[in-house]
């Protein structure tokens, strides 16, 4: 069996609507997301069992490979298939931050299902996959898929968003991690948002989805900002790029982006943020389906 990999892309949410807490526990949601071309990246090779190996700019802020998101899915595959264990060897280059909004940890799950079902030829269809995909959260089946969709209900109710344009862009973390529990604790002590899905914009032309997104919001910005004011400093950092159209941060945080009229613009930008800010992480991207399998 030859070595596999793939990327597992970034996802944000560029809006993000959020209900009051549940009697289980969950919050009703409903958000846009868009998937990066850039994340991560989780490759498999034969082995005698389950492994991993933790390499990339990210690694060292990962806890111990036991608790990753990766070898929660791979033993739920296990499980399923009615294996002891799996004869792979994970490697994950852990390139975006962690506890960043992103999604990074389930995305690299998905990845790794992806990987395996190929690796040791399982043919599982895609909906088994997604299946599996739940043991790691709610984001789960989402960052399985890796295209852009309408999520809602706790984030298990997935719709396409196949007219959802592809934006140059830029994602900006100011160096600093975001709880999503403490963010969301935060959001209960004054929950001001609801779970609506606001109707699509009139059009998908650049500048209908702009105004559109203005008439939406982030209902846990506020409380993440309230518990890591740089993240405030990175909203108006992004906002003061030339050519900068929208920004807003994803999910819990503490990564925000921007979305640009231009590829070069968004380059631009995310040379001088580096530059500009040494405790912070920025990349130019594109947002939209864009990611791929290498």
């Amino acid at each position: 069996m030859a070595i596999l990999s793939r990327l597992a892309p970034a996802k944000v949410n560029l809006f993000l609507h959020v209900g009051a807490v549940q009697p289980d526990g969950y919050h009703p949601l409903s958000s846009l997301v868009a998937f990066a071309d850039v994340g991560d990246v989780v490759s498999i090779a034969p082995a005698d069992r389950l492994g991993l190996t933790l390499t990339g700019p990210f690694a060292a802020d990962l806890d111990g490979a036991g608790d990753n998101l990766i070898v929660k899915a791979l033993r739920a595959l296990a499980a399923d298939q009615g294996l002891p264990d799996l004869p792979l060897h994970v490697t994950l280059d852990k390139r975006l931050p962690i506890a960043a909004g992103l999604g990074g940890g389930s995305s690299d799950a998905g990845a790794a299902l992806h990987l395996a079902n190929a690796a040791l030829e399982l043919d599982l269809p895609a909906a088994a996959l997604e299946d599996l995909s739940r043991v790691v959260g709610a984001d789960g089946p989402i960052c399985l898929r890796a295209r852009s969709a309408w999520a809602e209900g706790v984030g298990e109710r997935l719709s396409e968003a196949p007219d959802l344009p592809a934006f140059p862009a830029v994602l900006y973390n100011p160096g600093r991690p975001s709880s999503t529990g403490a963010v969301y604790r935060a959001y209960d002590d004054d929950p001001r948002g609801d779970a609506g899905r606001p109707a699509p914009p009139r059009d998908w032309s650049d500048d209908a989805v702009f105004a559109w997104l203005a008439t939406t919001r982030n209902d846990l910005q506020a409380p993440a900002v309230r518990l890591e004011p740089a993240i405030a400093d990175a909203l108006d950092a992004v906002a003061a790029q030339p050519g900068v159209r929208f920004v807003r941060m994803s999910g819990s945080g503490a990564t925000v982006f921007g979305l640009f009229e231009t590829t070069q613009a968004a380059s631009s930008a995310a040379d001088k943020l580096r530059s500009k800010n040494g405790a912070g992480w920025a990349v130019a991207t594109l947002l939209g389906d864009n990611a791929t399998s290498s």
